[in-house]
């Protein structure tokens, strides 16, 4: 099974050890993790500025992630969908990937539920139905 982690769900299991940081430890273990290029710049934008960790830490952090994720190419760009700009990436990524969720906290995309092939759910709903 496929999953991409939104940048905020990746954060906070980076910040804290708690449900987006086990939901992060399931997909490590038994998920594939798609990633791109575009993912990874956000993310490390986001480390910086939000958390303001050191480079090191953000590059291990990047490497980390990198080797135990699978990084695609967007094939198909997707533009004015979505309320938030910024979410046409994602949406674009897992369309690209056939990935079957995307694991958020973003309400622009949680209310989506679902786009194409793909279900659009909170780490609570995540952690849930990875539980059955």
């Amino acid at each position: 099974m496929k999953v991409i982690l939104d940048t905020n769900v990746i954060i906070s299991s980076f910040a804290t050890r708690g449900l987006c940081h086990s939901v992060f430890e399931i997909c490590l273990d038994r998920f594939e993790i798609i990633i791109s290029s575009t993912l990874i710049k956000e993310l490390r934008n986001a480390l910086k500025r939000k958390l303001k960790l050191p480079e090191l830490f953000i590059a291990e952090t990047l490497d980390y992630l990198s080797e135990n994720a699978t990084s695609i190419k967007v094939i198909k760009l997707i533009s004015g969908v979505f309320r938030d700009p910024e979410d046409n990436h994602i949406i674009a990524l897992a369309d690209s990937a056939g990935a079957n969720y995307i694991i958020t906290g973003d309400e622009d995309l949680l209310i989506l539920k679902k786009y194409g092939s793909t279900q659009i759910v909170t780490p609570r709903q995540f952690w849930q139905l990875s539980k059955k």
